[in-house]
């Protein structure tokens, strides 16, 4: 116990002695950046941007119904392909060795 606080004193005193690498007046508040802009100074309701106003109106849609069974038939399948995939890899995997 005297020698820790031996050796805590004697680094106290060389802290304190020699000259500070870390400027006193430090800044510790909370501070954040500004939000980015966009390039070019182009807003979000310029016709040109990828996601319209409009996009995702899906009433409005051209072949509503091929394209949403052709998206709901493709999600399924990965949902389902994956894992079997996933499982016929492994115990391939497995066997070999």
């Amino acid at each position: 116990m005297a020698m820790n606080n031996g050796l805590r004193s004697c680094g106290y005193k060389l802290l304190n002695s020699a000259p500070s690498v870390v400027p006193k007046s430090v800044n510790r508040g909370i501070h954040s950046t500004s939000v980015k802009k966009m390039g070019g100074g182009h807003g979000h309701d310029e016709p040109y941007y990828l996601h319209a106003k409009h996009m995702y109106n899906l009433d409005r849609m051209r072949f509503q119904k091929t394209t949403m069974t052709l998206a709901v038939f493709t999600a399924v399948s990965i949902g389902i392909g994956v894992p079997i995939y996933a499982v016929v890899f492994q115990q391939r995997k497995t066997a070999s060795g």
